[in-house]
């Protein structure tokens, strides 16, 4: 890959990702001050200026290394996670689910957004490769950072909504897998667990029950 197609490629994902992260950590902040815990509000957290929730090492260091070294085949990275006290909220146990949710709720919202800006390019006849591109990207990176984080071991949203769910005896046996949970989320990443039996699939059907909402649009402008 040339470093012309490299450069492209960072410019083509460049606004998808940080209005990902961005909406996705925002979302959080804003469903646990609804729930009672105003923590991320008072550190300023609930906005969506991206630099605030940007971590220099896990959204743009790992990301690029990744990307070089692989020859863009291996991604990985993460933004700065929104602080929630979650013995602060009204129902910890309940609420915690819906703050979980919110994350990836948000990203399902963009995907839907960016499939609906596609759509309109089309019937717009809009023929710039950049901007369908950059409308592509928003649909795969959103798809992506809803499925994964749906991936039921904590410190990932997935975790937090089963611990929610289940009852106390087995939420806290799952909560104890929290301080390896990310070398274990990496290590089946690495070995391709996640992606062929987890976010695939997810992806896959939640594109498609997307494109099957959206039908009536398409219909109309089509």
């Amino acid at each position: 890959m040339d470093f012309a197609q490299i450069v492209q490629t960072v410019a083509i994902y460049a606004l998808p990702v940080l209005f990902a992260i961005t909406v996705h950590e925002a979302a959080h902040g804003y469903a646990a001050r609804h729930f009672g815990d105003d923590t991320a509000w008072k550190l300023g957290r609930i906005t969506l200026n991206p630099i605030k929730h940007i971590d220099p090492i896990g959204t743009i260091l790992m990301p690029l290394v990744l990307y070089f070294a692989t020859s863009g085949a291996f991604l990985f990275g993460y933004a700065k996670p929104v602080p929630v006290q979650f013995g602060r909220l009204r129902n910890p146990k309940r609420d915690m689910v819906w703050v979980a949710l919110a994350g990836p709720g948000a990203n399902l919202a963009q995907a839907i957004g960016w499939t609906l800006a596609l759509y309109l390019m089309i019937f717009l006849g809009v023929d710039e490769r950049f901007f369908l591109e950059m409308g592509r990207a928003g649909v795969l990176v959103n798809l992506v950072m809803f499925a994964f984080n749906l991936f039921p071991v904590p410190p990932l949203d997935g975790g937090r909504i089963l611990v929610g769910l289940l009852p106390w005896k087995q939420a806290v046996m799952v909560s104890r897998i929290e301080p390896w949970g990310f070398f274990i989320v990496m290590g089946l990443v690495i070995m391709g667990v996640i992606g062929s039996l987890w976010m695939y699939p997810l992806m896959g059907l939640t594109n498609s029950l997307i494109e099957l909402l959206l039908t009536p649009v398409r219909a109309l402008l089509f």
